[in-house]
């Protein structure tokens, strides 16, 4: 008898949380040394969520994984797998994964964190892809989630002007159906480039003390034009690879759903690929850079949307501190 091929691992069901607090352009004018117009010509962010005081990573991890299960028809106590991707978690350790755990009320399952910015989410997705297409979990969770507004330093108009909280989930199981569900992943690291995107106070580098938190070490550290052209070439070199794998091209999505860091760089990647502008997802205006959720929030909001069908091809593009960079692409 012939060996059985790999089962596709294919999303189930997703899910998101955002906290209900705006702050909008003006309100962060009258903070710091900029205006409306100032932030929206150079990131095409209007508004974004900032979380009250109080709350945890942890806690808009559960919100958004409770909706992507129940979307999938999944109880928590099915999972065979946690992943959190968050560069924000809870505590440095236990992982924000295990007090997940805890929230949903299951035990005994795989769970942790993976730690890689902005492309986090898209790890995340790779890792349990790998899991559930070789039959090692049967369901898996992952989330990006973030509270980046806990590590902004709010009088750096350069930092504090792009960033926003939430979380987004996807549930994983095996495809049915050989030609639906994730195609193709890719993804990749360069760390010659830690230090145009970091916060480095907290590790072992600079351990918390009076004198760096003084300095301000455990805020992020942006070199902005840096960050923009490594961006695009990352995205762009990633997205080739897993269209190149599936023999397809940038004219043959049906969606484009990327890193929702800023809208020239989103415009960039998307001109280079020849995406057409209708088939490109932007929600950047509305919630800025979330980091590992940016992509898992707005893949919620477009199945919830009605947006995606049977057969329809997505790709996810994602670039982060590290730096780190991915792209996947599925058939729903």
């Amino acid at each position: 008898m012939a060996d059985r091929a790999p089962a596709r691992a294919r999303i189930l069901g997703t899910g998101s949380c955002v906290p209900d607090n705006v702050v909008t352009n003006f309100d962060l004018a009258k903070r710091v040394d900029t205006s409306d117009e100032w932030i929206q010509e150079r990131t095409g962010i209007r508004e974004r969520r900032i979380a009250l005081p109080g709350v945890r990573t942890s806690e808009l991890c559960e919100d958004a994984a409770r909706r992507a299960l129940a979307a999938a028809g999944v109880e928590p106590a099915e999972l065979d797998l946690v992943v959190v991707a968050t560069a924000t978690p809870d505590m440095p350790f236990p992982s924000t994964a295990c007090f997940l755990q805890e929230r949903l009320g299951i035990r005994g399952q795989m769970a942790f964190d993976v730690t890689a910015a902005c492309t986090g989410f898209l790890y995340g997705l790779t890792i349990a892809d790998q899991f559930v297409s070789t039959g090692k979990a049967r369901r898996a969770l992952v989330i990006g989630a973030e509270l980046l507004s806990r590590i902004i330093d709010w009088e750096d108009r350069g930092t504090c002007v792009l960033f926003g909280d939430g979380a987004g989930a996807v549930v994983l199981g095996p495809s049915e159906a050989q030609d639906r569900g994730i195609l193709a992943t890719r993804m990749a690291a360069d760390g010659s480039f830690w230090s145009i995107l970091n916060l480095p106070g907290g590790g072992t580098a600079h351990p918390t003390t009076l004198e760096t938190v003084g300095a301000g070490l455990h805020k992020v550290k942006m070199h902005g034009n840096e960050v923009f052209k490594v961006a695009v070439r990352s995205l762009h070199e990633m997205a080739e690879a897993v269209l190149a794998e599936a023999g397809l091209d940038g004219r043959d999505l049906s969606l484009f759903i990327p890193h929702q860091a800023n809208r020239r760089i989103i415009d960039a990647v998307s001109k280079r690929l020849g995406v057409p502008v209708d088939k490109v997802y932007v929600n950047v205006d509305r919630f800025g850079n979330t980091s590992s959720a940016s992509i898992p929030i707005a893949l919620d909001e477009v199945v919830r949307a009605g947006r995606l069908s049977p057969g329809d091809t997505v790709l996810l593009d994602a670039f982060g501190g590290g730096v780190t960079y991915g792209a996947a692409l599925l058939r729903w």
